[in-house]
């Protein structure tokens, strides 16, 4: 006879709501695992009456950076600790951020200094993309299978920046590496030649204003990239993931992959949905900088794209692509105190705390995308994309107690209210229409209008082959 363990913890009355669907009951909770679901479960040690109110899987965002090493001054404002607590009391409840390997360094140098900057702070778990940014043949031929079978399976390829990007040659090399080991390929694509070449012409104009970043990264330098990633993808049959999709024409070459029966899965973030170019300034002032990310935002049309794609399942994941970088100081998008040319703008914006909200507030609660697509995007999803399924993204016997119970009402979003240690958010004075009233990592409160720390309690994350993730 078998005896059922005491319940650590029990949400109770929740309106349950998973990638498939939503239904009213309890959720037992036992050493930080989900071990019974049903009605009028027993008492547990702990209870919270989650009656009238949503409980969906904790967040996992995918793709955020933190702590990143940067050339000097550069610096990015959130490490493990902040960066962890900002996402706890947004509702997420894993991150999985970039060990970033320089031209000259080994990826395993990379992921060894990742883990000392790691150690010790995260409030919540925690996994690593690894960045390739120099794949010579002992990385190709050791270090990244190595890797990708000790549970680093995703890994970026830049198609722009110079001191990260690879060429068409180097990309085939490392998606040879994905296809023959099971790894997921996450790809940055905008074309560096044609942004090079726009940036030089708009220089020697004098325009040099953060607003020009979007001239020199219009649709089409993403298009055409995103078009060649589908094809070298195509050439070694192996899936790949297009981050940060931001309007229509890279839609437009996801959507004829898809149609071939490719399998290009793709990411979009918060600034593609709520920001648009007029973001980064009207005019000539520095002010633009804080919106400078890339590829940039587009416009209010190409919004409409971006929700259309988040509705029908074009996008597979929603991710904030936090980069936090002060506007103020000399660290950050004024290097050395100093106003500079767009190009030198360090590129990206604070979101990690926001994402989950803005979804659901304008997306669940605006009537744009259902309750079920709102998990599958911000947790379901990314869980299976990085090899985290069912542990992560899912409320089903077994899997962590990661939950939030979330509150509807009118917010208004204020970066002195925020948990980050960035000094802006882009999203200043927007409202929302929820927020996160409690989140569970774990079992454990780390956030119920207040942050509870729980500095050192996050665990690094060994993941498993992407479960989307097939050959043929």
């Amino acid at each position: 006879m078998t005896t059922t363990p005491p319940l650590d913890l029990v949400v109770r009355n929740a309106r349950i709501a998973t990638a498939s669907d939503c239904y009213d009951g309890d959720i037992g909770v036992h050493q930080g695992r989900v071990v019974q679901i049903g009605a009028s479960l027993p008492s547990g040690v702990r209870e919270v009456d989650a009656r009238g109110r949503v409980v969906t899987p904790g967040g996992v965002d995918a793709h955020c950076h933190l702590d990143q090493p940067m050339p000097a001054p550069v610096r990015m404002a959130d490490d493990f600790d902040t960066g962890t607590r900002s996402a706890a009391c947004g509702g997420t409840t894993t991150v999985i951020p970039f060990a970033a390997q320089h031209k000259g360094q080994s990826l395993r140098e990379a992921v060894d200094d990742y883990h000392r900057r790691a150690q010790g702070k995260a409030h919540v778990d925690y996994a690593f993309h690894l960045i390739v940014s120099d794949p010579t043949p002992h990385v190709l031929q050791h270090e990244l299978p190595a890797l990708i079978a000790e549970g680093y399976s995703s890994f970026k390829i830049y198609m722009t920046y110079d001191d990260l990007k690879l060429d068409d040659g180097q990309i085939l090399d490392v998606l040879s590496v994905a296809r023959e080991h099971g790894a997921m390929a996450m790809i940055h694509a905008e074309n560096a030649d044609c942004i090079e070449w726009l940036s030089r012409r708009l220089e020697a104009a004098g325009r040099v204003a953060p607003r020009f970043h979007a001239l020199a990264r219009p649709m089409l330098v993403e298009r055409e990239a995103t078009h060649r990633a589908i094809s070298l993808a195509e050439l070694v049959d192996v899936p790949i993931l297009i981050v940060h999709v931001s309007g229509k024409e890279a839609v437009e070459q996801i959507r004829w992959a898809r149609a071939h029966g490719l399998q290009i899965y793709a990411e979009t973030c918060p600034q593609y949905l709520f920001l648009t170019a007029e973001d980064l300034g009207l005019d000539d002032s520095y002010q633009g900088a804080r919106c400078v990310c890339s590829p940039p935002p587009r416009d209010q049309s190409n919004q409409e794209v971006i929700w259309n794609g988040l509705r029908d399942g074009l996008f597979t994941v929603f991710s904030s692509d936090h980069a936090p970088f002060n506007y103020d100081g000399t660290e950050g998008k004024r290097p050395a105190g100093e106003e500079v040319s767009f190009r030198h703008i360090p590129n990206g914006i604070p979101g990690l705390e926001t994402r989950m909200a803005l979804l659901y507030s304008e997306g669940v609660l605006g009537g744009r995308i259902t309750l079920e697509k709102f998990v599958e995007l911000t947790a379901t999803n990314p869980a299976k994309a990085y090899g985290l399924h069912p542990r992560k993204g899912s409320i089903s016997i077994g899997a962590d107690a990661d939950l939030v119970v979330w509150d509807e009402g009118e917010r208004v979003i204020r970066n002195s209210e925020l948990h980050h240690a960035v000094d802006y958010t882009p999203y200043e004075g927007r409202r929302l229409r929820a927020w996160p009233a409690l989140t569970l990592a774990r079992g454990e409160v780390v956030w119920d209008g207040q942050f509870q720390p729980r500095s050192g309690r996050g665990q690094f994350l060994a993941r498993k082959a992407p479960s989307l993730w097939s050959r043929r």
